[in-house]
């Protein structure tokens, strides 16, 4: 039986490969729990640095595999929707607090589900062919998987109501304007290696440190003043004990490169 998610490591880099080409990489129940489970395990696991999702074959992700969905409306379940609490909900909450940076390499398509796990990530790449789709209300659905969260925080308010109510493709040119990109190379082939060779390079850094700017600025881009003064604090008092703050200072002291080592 073909593996759902493949996990390939590099290093201190993990990448995710959603692996269900055949289906644009659709997200059925086997995926979804493969990939939440792995994130979980990740969360702690220290060899690991940073992390690249890309997705198998001619597009990154199609969203939710609709004709599983179709059984499940017809099935009679109290709660057809039940998915989102029990797999896209720990998911997006899993890659977005994440404590080691997120590439998500977005080869082609990245529709509904699958759009809202790449502006989970915190890097984009991105080739001629990628595209995004905000595809929810076109199935009569509201965002799931953080979109609601994430996209007004790429794009503004007022262009996060116009992608998701129209649900109009935006094409590479376009994604790479908005923000939605955070590379964008030349060449399809090339966005898989130009995100791992740029996981590559967060890897080796800070990654206590990577850690903690995320849990500042998801306070910081809601919360208030203080809220955000008392993150930093907190932030700073992490960092400042680890090896990494000891010996980067000591580097440059002395002007010398620091070596980080994650810890």
């Amino acid at each position: 039986m073909t593996e759902p998610l493949l996990i390939e490591r590099d290093d201190a880099v993990v990448t995710l490969t959603l692996n269900r080409p055949e289906a644009m990489n659709a997200l059925d129940v086997p995926l979804k729990v493969a990939l939440r489970d792995t994130l979980a395990m990740l969360e702690t696991d220290r060899s690991c640095r940073a992390v690249v999702l890309a997705g198998a074959g001619r597009a990154f992700c199609a969203g939710q595999d609709l004709r599983e969905h179709v059984e499940t409306l017809h099935s009679g379940r109290p709660d057809p929707l039940g998915t989102v609490r029990s797999h896209y909900n720990p998911i997006a909450a899993r890659l977005g607090n994440l404590p080691k940076p997120v590439v998500a390499a977005v080869r082609g398509m990245a529709a509904g589900a699958g759009a809202s796990l790449a502006f989970l990530s915190d890097f984009r790449v991105g080739g001629p062919g990628t595209s995004f789709l905000m595809a929810f209300a076109k199935v009569g659905l509201a965002a799931d998987t953080g979109a609601s969260w994430s996209l007004p925080r790429l794009v503004g308010h007022a262009k996060a109501v116009e992608l998701l109510m129209l649900a109009e493709s935006v094409p590479a040119p376009e994604a790479n304007r908005l923000g939605l990109l955070t590379k964008l190379v030349d060449n399809d082939e090339d966005v898989l290696p130009a995100a791992q060779e740029l996981a590559a390079r967060l890897a080796a850094g800070p990654t206590v440190a990577y850690g903690a700017i995320k849990r500042q600025l998801s306070v910081g881009d809601a919360g208030t003043l203080s809220e955000a003064l008392a993150a930093e604090a907190q932030a700073q008092s992490i960092c400042g004990a680890t090896e990494d703050h000891r010996t980067a200072t000591d580097a440059f002291v002395n002007k010398q490169r620091a070596a980080f080592v994650g810890r």
